[in-house]
């Protein structure tokens, strides 16, 4: 998905691939699949703080270690949250897999 991004949502805009996960996730869970169970605690855990934000917010927190000026962000900062969330999307894939294959 990361590599054609236009093809799965509208603009290639966070908000768009928020949504696009969100549902991807449900739909998987609605048919038995694991879905996004454990993303935002994984994500806690790898920040090292909790906040009243979803997933989201905390992929631009990662992604925007220095802090961002308002809620909608200008485009090069959507690019680097994107991005990130791709890298860190795959890293929890992977360890949700191995775990999964541990038996854990």
């Amino acid at each position: 998905m990361a590599k054609r991004l236009g093809m799965f949502v509208v603009g290639s805009r966070f908000a768009a691939v928020k949504g696009f996960l969100d549902g991807y996730g449900q739909h998987a869970l609605r048919h038995g699949g694991p879905g996004p169970s454990g993303w935002r605690e994984w994500l806690v855990a790898r920040r090292g703080q909790d906040s009243n934000h979803g997933w989201h917010g905390h992929v631009r927190h990662i992604a925007l270690s220095d802090g961002w000026e308002q809620w909608e962000l200008t485009r090069e900062e959507e690019a680097k949250v994107i991005e990130v969330l791709f890298t860190l999307l795959d890293e929890f894939l992977a360890v949700r897999e191995a775990s999964d294959t541990r038996g854990t």
